[in-house]
């Protein structure tokens, strides 16, 4: 697998500011990145990308970033995608602990966090 191949990034998030900071971010470190602003078809999108990290917001259209991450941890051919989740509330941990996701990045967070964050889940698997 070229390294092309496994630099595919998707954030599920409806701040089309966050979105456009971070994918700015990621491209000029080589990902390749897809951004949604709603969480709709979740594991269909996942499935057609086939990223190897996802950030998650907790606050996303339709259904949420809980029951999102909760569908793609459901699904035999994804859950082994580590999913940072990430969002302003105060309950950021219990929230990504409830959703099953791998890590949280609490919001607003430095980009040398968001790159460290992405490392560390990558370096896991």
């Amino acid at each position: 697998m070229d390294q092309s191949q496994n630099r595919k990034i998707i954030i599920f998030d409806d701040d089309e500011d966050i979105l456009s900071i971070c994918t700015y971010v990621l491209e000029e470190q080589g990902w390749e990145v897809h951004t949604f602003t709603n969480c709709n078809s979740v594991t269909e999108r996942v499935a057609e990308i086939t990223p190897i990290v996802i950030l998650m917001d907790n606050r996303i259209p339709d259904s949420g970033g809980i029951e999102a991450t909760q569908k793609l941890k459901s699904s035999a051919s994804l859950k082994d995608i580590p999913v940072v989740y990430f969002s302003a509330d105060s309950d950021i941990q219990s929230l990504a602990t409830h959703a099953g996701a791998e890590a949280f990045l609490a919001k607003p967070f430095d980009l040398g966090e968001l790159e460290n964050i992405i490392d560390k889940v990558i370096s896991r698997q």
